[in-house]
């Protein structure tokens, strides 16, 4: 594990769920749900963290697994899924490196993840790895974000506090980021604070430099081409549409 560094630690991952607020309607949980029912089980949830899909699917029956590089997230997960009852399969794993002792018929990867891979050469091995660990007829799904198109500001700086109400505790968060077009890549900050009586009473600084790298459709179609992919379809957002050019956020199946 020592090869890679792990993004979501400290009070990032404390304060992650807080900050998120209600996921139960966000239209990505739907679209990989139909996916599943179209596709079958088992299901792999890539980038699983603290559970949000991984937790609500297995409540309803679905035989999914989950893996992700933070311990700190799953560490969460782990807690949530003794609270719900439940005791799924989680891997401390990159994908860069990805060995489990399974195959699964729908392979998913929420909230853009692959894009926190930033070397092309490990994006297609991570991709590689995963198309092993599909079954024939299998499906990775994946959304993907064009972070950047020319006429936009290259700078982005956005706020949000929340309060969690099991405990009380108040975190806020600054999140900004730079995007350098010759690299395709963005870099950011993101301040967490902890507060206490309106008192700042800790605060964490992350930084990574560079933090995602940016796909156009054309791009992330070659991508998953290359990963050996045969049958890659691009939709729009998250819906079963044909994606659109002027969509700047789309999602990717591809079949095995």
């Amino acid at each position: 594990m020592d090869s890679f560094d792990y993004e979501y630690k400290g009070l990032m991952a404390e304060a992650w769920d807080v900050l998120r607020g209600d996921t139960s309607n966000w239209p990505d949980r739907f679209f990989y749900l139909e996916l599943i029912r179209q596709y079958g089980q088992p299901v792999l949830d890539v980038g699983c963290g603290t559970g949000r899909l991984l937790l609500d699917y297995q409540q309803q029956g679905i035989d999914i697994d989950g893996v992700d590089n933070s311990p700190e997230m799953l560490s969460i997960c782990k807690v949530k899924a003794i609270e719900l009852e439940i005791n799924p399969n989680l891997y401390e794993q990159y994908l860069e490196s990805l060995e489990i002792p399974r195959k699964y018929q729908v392979i998913l990867i929420p909230s853009s993840s692959i894009q926190l891979i930033l070397e092309p050469d490990l994006v297609k091995q991570s991709l590689k790895n995963l198309y092993e660990h599909l079954l024939p007829g299998g499906v990775i799904a994946a959304s993907i974000m064009t972070l950047w198109q020319p006429g936009n500001e290259l700078f982005s700086e956005w706020e949000r506090t929340a309060i969690d109400p099991a405990s009380g505790r108040k975190y806020h968060r600054i999140a900004r980021s730079w995007y350098d077009p010759g690299t395709e890549c963005e870099r950011t900050q993101d301040i967490y604070q902890l507060i206490v009586d309106d008192e700042v009473v800790e605060e964490e600084n992350h930084q990574r430099s560079p933090a995602t790298r940016s796909y156009t459709q054309n791009q992330a179609l070659e991508l998953f081409q290359s990963a050996g992919f045969h049958e890659v379809t691009l939709y729009s957002e998250f819906t079963f549409e044909p994606v659109r050019l002027t969509d700047t956020l789309f999602t990717v199946v591809a079949k095995k």
